[in-house]
C-alpha cells in the first residue's frame, strides 16, 4: 500500500537511515567529463511533501517509514544530497520532431546515482531541481502540475506491465515558476536501470568522438546487454546491441498501441536504450478511439500520433543505427540489424491483439478481423478501455440483443458491429471459446483502470487547492487503485467511467 506524506515537522533533522544508508553504485559517473557535469542541485524554499510511492522504495530497499522524515523531503526536493550520491547532468543529443538538435542533456533533470537494492542498479534522478548546463533557455524546473502526471503515469504504466521508469516520490514549492501562467515548482524522483537514450549516442557520432561512442556502447553492454558480448568479437556484439534494442522497442509499442498509450514527443532523446517509456511530458491514454488522434497540442503535424508511434520508432532507431555505424563498418549489416524491429513488431502486435480479442492461437484471418473492428472503432469513436472490456463479457453464442447490448450500445452503427460480432463468434466457435476462460484471459491485458486526462486533471486541481484548500488525497486514491488496473475494484467504480463534457478542452503541450 502507498500512503501519502505527514506534513513535514519544523526544522531539518540530521540524515537518517534512509537514502543515506542505500548502497550507492554510480557507474555512469565513471565515464570521463565529456559524458556529464558533475553540479549540485538548486534549492527550493520551504518544500513539502506531496507523494511517495512505496511500490518503487521498495525496489532500492528504501522503507517506507523513511519518507515521513522531514530530511527526506529535503533530499526528494534537491535541497539535500544524500551520502554517496554523485549528482551530475548528462549530456545528449537528439532528432526533435525530424530536425537534428546537435546539443540537448539534462536540461531539468540531475542524475543522482545508482542505487544497488533488491530488485537489481536502479539510478536516481531528480526532475525540476534547478539549472544545468543544457539548460538552454530553460529555468530547470519542474510543475507541479506536471509533476503529478510523471508521477502517476510512471506508476501506472507498470502497473499495466508496461517497461517504465519509475517514479519514488514529489516534493513541491510555493516557489513561482513561469508557464503559460504562474504555477508553483515541485521536483520528482524519477528510478530507472539507466536514463541513456538514443540521442546520447547520437551525441557522440556527430562529434565524431568515436572512442567516447565506444565507451559509451561498452558501457550499456557489459551493464544491461551482457548477453551481446557472445555474439562474437570485433562488430557483432554492436549489431547485437542493435538487435536487442530493436526488439525491446518493438514491444513496447505493441504495449502501447494495446492500452492506447500516446507519447506525444518520440524524439530520439526522449528513447531509451533499455526499450522503456521514458520522460512523461504531454502523453495520453485514449478515450475514444481516434487512430490519428495527437495528445501534444505542440505537435502541428501529427508527428507523433496515435498511428505513427510504431513508424516513428524504427525511424528512430535507424537514427541510433547510424551513430553506431563507426563502432561496425558495414552500412549493409547495420541496416540489417534495425530490419529485426519489423518482424518483432509484427509478432509483438499479432499477439497483443490477438489477447485482447481473447483468442488462444493465430490465424491468418485474425489480422483482417482486427483491422476491420480498428475501422470501427475509429469510425464510431468507441472508447477504447471501456470496449475491450465490455467485449470480455459477450457470450460466445448470440442469446439476443440484450447479451449484446453492453457492446452494441457503445455504437451508432449497429448493422456495423453485429457484422463484425457475427465473424468474431465465428472465429470463437472455431476455438470452442468458453465464456469465463475468455472473458478471465481478457480481463487480465485489458484494463478497466487508466490514468485518463481527467482523472490527473481532477488530482492535480485538488493538489494545487484550486478550489480549497490543497489536498494531496487524490493522487493516493489514483496511485492506489491504478496499481491493479485490471482488477475489478468496485470503490474506484467511478474511475472507470466515460470521461466528463470538460475533458476534451484539456490541452497538453510540451510545457511543463
Amino acid at each position: 500500500m502507498n500512503h501519502p506524506l505527514p506534513p513535514p515537522a519544523d526544522g531539518l533533522t540530521a540524515p537518517t537511515a534512509g537514502l543515506d544508508a542505500l548502497r550507492w553504485s554510480n557507474a555512469f559517473a565513471r565515464l570521463p567529463e565529456h559524458f556529464h557535469t558533475r553540479l549540485e542541485p538548486t534549492t527550493l524554499p520551504d518544500p513539502y511533501p506531496v507523494a511517495f510511492s512505496s511500490d518503487a522504495a521498495a525496489l532500492i530497499g528504501l522503507p517506507a517509514s523513511a519518507a515521513t522524515q522531514p530530511a527526506f523531503t529535503e533530499v526528494a526536493v534537491g535541497n539535500r544530497v544524500p551520502s554517496g550520491a554523485e549528482p551530475l547532468a548528462a549530456v545528449y543529443a537528439g532528432h526533435q520532431f525530424g530536425v537534428y538538435v546537435p546539443q540537448l542533456g539534462d536540461g531539468r533533470a540531475i542524475l543522482l546515482g545508482g542505487v544497488q537494492g533488491p530488485a537489481g542498479l536502479w539510478e536516481l534522478q531528480w526532475k525540476g531541481a534547478g539549472k544545468t548546463p543544457y539548460s538552454r533557455m530553460g529555468d530547470g524546473r519542474a510543475v507541479l502540475r506536471s509533476s503529478i502526471r510523471e508521477f502517476l503515469c510512471s506508476e501506472a504504466m507498470h502497473g499495466l506491465g508496461i517497461p517504465t521508469s519509475r517514479a519514488l516520490s514529489i516534493a513541491g514549492s510555493d516557489y513561482p515558476v513561469f508557464r503559460e501562467t504562474t504555477e508553483t515548482a515541485a521536483v520528482v524522483i524519477r528510478m530507472a536501470p539507466s536514463f541513456v537514450r538514443f540521442g546520447s549516442f547520437e551525441f557522440f557520432y556527430w562529434r565524431n568522438l568515436h572512442d567516447e561512442l565506444r565507451l559509451l556502447a561498452d558501457h550499456v553492454i557489459d551493464n544491461f546487454y551482457p548477453e551481446c558480448r557472445a555474439a562474437g568479437d570485433g562488430a557483432r556484439p554492436y549489431l547485437a546491441l542493435i538487435e536487442a534494442v530493436a526488439r525491446r522497442t518493438a514491444r513496447l509499442m505493441a504495449h502501447w498501441q494495446g492500452v492506447g498509450f500516446c507519447h506525444g514527443v518520440m524524439n530520439t532523446d526522449n528513447m531509451s536504450i533499455l526499450g522503456l517509456t521514458i520522460d512523461y511530458g504531454p502523453f495520453g491514454f485514449l478515450d475514444a478511439f481516434d487512430a490519428n488522434h495527437i495528445c501534444n497540442h505542440s505537435d502541428d503535424q501529427g508527428r507523433y500520433s496515435y498511428a505513427q508511434q510504431p513508424g516513428v520508432a524504427h525511424w528512430n532507431l535507424y537514427c541510433l543505427g547510424q551513430a553506431l555505424i563507426p563502432l561496425i563498418g558495414d552500412v549493409e549489416a547495420t541496416q540489417a540489424a534495425l530490419e529485426t524491429y519489423k518482424d518483432a513488431f509484427a509478432q509483438a502486435i499479432s499477439a497483443q491483439f490477438n489477447a485482447k480479442l481473447g483468442l488462444r492461437d493465430t490465424h491468418d484471418a485474425d489480422t483482417g478481423l482486427t483491422e476491420t473492428l480498428l475501422g470501427l472503432l475509429d469510425a464510431q469513436r468507441v472508447d477504447w478501455t471501456i470496449f475491450w472490456r465490455q467485449l470480455a463479457r459477450l457470450p460466445a453464442q448470440s442469446q439476443g440483443p440484450a447479451t449484446d447490448a453492453p457492446v452494441r450500445d457503445l455504437f451508432v452503427d449497429r448493422d456495423a458491429i453485429d457484422a463484425w460480432l457475427r465473424d468474431y463468434r465465428k472465429r470463437l466457435a472455431a476455438q470452442s471459446s468458453v465464456d469465463a476462460e475468455r472473458a478471465a484471459r481478457m480481463n487480465r491485458v485489458n484494463p478497466k483502470y487508466i490514468l485518463r486526462n481527467h482523472l490527473a486533471e481532477t488530482a492535480i486541481r485538488q493538489a494545487r487547492g484550486d478550489d480549497g484548500p490543497r489536498d494531496f488525497a487524490e493522487i493516493e486514491r489514483l496511485l492506489d487503485c491504478l496499481r491493479r488496473p485490471y482488477d475489478e475494484q468496485p470503490h474506484y467504480e467511478a474511475y472507470a467511467g466515460l470521461p466528463p463534457d470538460w475533458a476534451g478542452a484539456l490541452h497538453l503541450s510540451c510545457s511543463s
